[in-house]
């Protein structure tokens, strides 16, 4: 018998495999599958629809067991480019975001595939979580970020995360990214 996080899992994947849709997972589930301690009830996905209307994701999504959690779900994912979900076999909450241009692809290119007990799911890259977490930045995403790090070790891409990093910096302007990738780097190097 499968846990409710992989019961949610082979859903989802069916449902977007129906659809020929591209995703990936992220959020706490990911940075646990990449070695992060932490313990969560929720999915976060992201989507690349490719062309296809919000409707029929709706549609194939509730053909394999999701409810949307808001009255007008369309309304609310062109709005938001969220479309907040709730799996009926499991309970679990699932927030599927629509993938638009610039990151998002990038990190559907460089995700990897890991088995969830018997279910293959793709899962944003390790330096992609922290890349992610970094920009988030919120204390819990930063704890995330660090224990990502120290989990990968010597096999997490830090160059390429630099990169990344310097890259979303020069787009929005900001200097404290890297330098808060560094600091991480440097305690998880501390021990």
């Amino acid at each position: 018998m499968r846990s409710p996080i992989a019961e949610l899992l082979s859903d989802l994947g069916s449902a977007l495999r129906q659809l020929g849709a591209r995703w990936y997972l992220f959020g706490a589930q990911a940075a646990i599958l990449h070695g992060a301690a932490r313990l969560t009830a929720d999915v976060d996905a992201t989507v690349e629809l490719g062309g296809r209307e919000i409707r029929t994701l709706l549609a194939e999504l509730s053909a394999h067991g999701f409810t949307a959690r808001s009255d007008d779900p369309e309304s609310f994912a062109e709005t938001t480019r969220v479309v907040p979900l709730v799996h009926q076999a499991t309970g679990m909450p699932c927030d599927l975001v629509l993938a638009g241009p610039g990151l998002e692809p990038m990190f559907l290119n460089r995700a990897v595939s890991i088995g969830v007990e018997d279910v293959e799911v793709p899962v944003a890259a390790a330096d992609d979580i922290v890349v992610m977490k970094i920009l988030a930045g919120r204390p819990k995403d930063l704890e995330d970020a660090t224990s990502v790090v120290a989990a990968c070790g010597d096999s997490l891409d830090l160059t390429r995360a630099r990169s990344t990093l310097t890259e979303i910096e020069r787009a929005l302007d900001r200097s404290d990214l890297t330098t808060t990738l560094e600091a991480i780097v440097a305690r998880v190097r501390r021990g």
